[in-house]
């Protein structure tokens, strides 16, 4: 069986959609993902973090991206564009998540192409972005053509406990068109 979903840019994110982010962020969480999270989430917490994006989202120092299949949101990506003065040309890639009902169908892969488009919409040449070391996300973004900086041993806690490294990557969109 093929499933099918869609990504699209949010301009706006409204109550259900906040809703809807919450659970894949608790999905991702219970299933081990560490992006900022300890497991439990609760859904409180999941929605206040949803609208902080929502927030910057508005204020346009966030783009966000979000995956919909039949039953509803499944994934998302967001850029953080909020970048000092000499970093205009700057992004970092936050927060890619995809439900588990939706994993290893490539909607990882479509999320970060989108984001790199979505990117160069916004004037953004450049990106960066962190994973748990020899993670899933990172063999994703390295199969992507991700440059790998380094790693940072404890770095950050698994969402169930416990200190994981951390490693850097970066992508220069603008080298990647040449």
């Amino acid at each position: 069986m093929t499933t099918t979903w869609t990504v699209r840019r949010l301009h706006t994110v409204d109550a259900a959609q906040i809703d809807a982010l919450a659970g894949v962020t608790i999905d991702c969480v219970e299933a081990g993902a560490s992006i900022g999270f300890m497991d439990p989430l609760t859904r409180e917490r999941a929605v206040a973090f949803w609208r902080r994006v929502a927030d910057g989202v508005a204020r346009g120092e966030r783009a966000l991206l979000v995956a919909e299949d039949a039953q509803g949101l499944c994934g998302t990506v967001q850029l953080i564009l909020d970048m000092p003065d000499n970093q205009p040309h700057r992004a970092d890639l936050a927060k890619m998540q995809v439900h588990r009902r939706a994993r290893r169908q490539g909607l990882g892969a479509a999320l970060m192409r989108a984001a790199e488009q979505m990117a160069r919409e916004c004037g953004r040449t450049l990106l960066v972005l962190d994973a748990v070391t020899d993670g899933d996300a990172a063999r994703l973004y390295a199969r992507l053509g991700w440059v790998r900086v380094g790693d940072i041993p404890r770095y950050a806690l698994m969402p169930k406990g416990g200190f994981c490294s951390t490693t850097f990557f970066y992508r220069d969109l603008a080298a990647a068109e040449r």
